[in-house]
């Protein structure tokens, strides 16, 4: 028993050293510039949160938080770029919904998603919205319905890619309601909107925030919100359970990760300090003006909201039959 204690004590006293450095760099973090490295091109809402986002993390921080964007893969370039990065909480990722589809449907994956990545906040949430070209007959859920079933094999939808949150919406959507329309994959969501404003493709999933404009010029048409509740900016546009068509529900996400192995005191500050930017009166009232719903999670509330959505689109993938090279 004796030799237990003592043990046990030695233990103690030589983890001591490292827990007191682990919070000593926790308080003293960050004495130098941080990297924030966005998953997606300069330009798309993934991006414009980050920018949005970054200038509170620098007053509240003290350093600069350099924006650096490594789009491609589908984030997977940039998370890459993560990876080979120290856990030291200066590179962090900013990431989007495909932080869980890609896991969900790709046949292969150069890194496991959860076990690689800390989760440090939930940014914001952005509902998809269903939209229609300006001069295609339907103006509500169910005209397009009766439309589809009525025009079999005639009606097509765009996505900004195979397994994107528009192609996923879609076929939630068609699963919901049983209708059949043709896929239109496109390399991204702006060139899938140009083409539903020119109704050459007359029905789209887009994301509220980058439709939002032309949603209030009237160059789209929206018929119903993916969200829980009707979004504050189009408070016109039902969501899909008022029209009609419970259990659609698709938002695309920003959250912010750092490489596994980041220490725990490191991972709360962080995520405490991106919650408290998030929380500013300004950016706040930035991002709801974008559409979005800002969260500001927990690392805990993070990581399980990424797995049930794993879990989710794994099982909509295998009812689809929606697999990803």
């Amino acid at each position: 028993m004796q030799r237990r204690s003592i043990a046990l004590a030695a233990l103690t006293l030589a983890l001591a050293p490292l827990a007191h450095a682990q919070g000593t760099a926790a308080t003293a973090f960050p004495d130098k510039p941080v990297r924030l490295l966005v998953t997606y091109p300069p330009g798309g809402t993934v991006d414009a949160v980050a920018r949005i986002v970054s200038p509170k993390l620098s007053q509240i921080w003290g350093q600069p938080v350099v924006i650096e964007n490594r789009a491609g893969g589908g984030g997977l370039i940039g998370a890459q770029a993560v990876l080979s990065s120290r856990a030291d909480g200066y590179t962090l990722m900013v990431d989007a919904s495909n932080h869980a589809q890609n896991p969900a449907l790709k046949k292969r994956m150069p890194f496991d998603t959860v076990k690689e990545f800390e989760a440090l906040s939930l940014m914001i949430k952005v509902p998809n919205i269903l939209v229609v070209a300006p001069g295609f007959p339907p103006r509500t859920v169910k005209e397009l319905i009766s439309y589809v079933n009525a025009n079999p094999g005639k009606v097509d939808y765009a996505s900004s890619g195979n397994g994107s949150s528009p192609h996923l919406a879609a076929e939630l959507f068609t699963l919901k309601t049983g209708i059949k329309m043709t896929h239109v994959a496109y390399r991204g969501g702006g060139p899938a909107m140009t083409d539903v404003m020119a109704g050459t493709v007359p029905v789209f999933f887009a994301s509220l925030g980058s439709s939002l404009p032309f949603l209030q010029s009237g160059r789209m048409i929206p018929l119903a919100t993916a969200g829980q509740s009707r979004s504050a900016v189009l408070p016109q546009v039902p969501t899909f359970a008022e029209a009609g068509v419970p259990g659609v529900h698709m938002y695309e996400w920003n959250a912010v990760f750092a490489p596994a192995g980041t220490p725990p005191e490191l991972v709360a500050k962080i995520s405490k300090d991106i919650a408290t930017a998030l929380n500013d009166r300004e950016v706040k009232a930035r991002l709801i003006a974008m559409g979005a719903e800002v969260i500001g999670s927990t690392p805990k509330e993070l990581n399980q909201f990424r797995k049930d959505e794993i879990s989710r689109w794994t099982a909509l993938g295998k009812q689809a039959n929606i697999a990803l090279d």
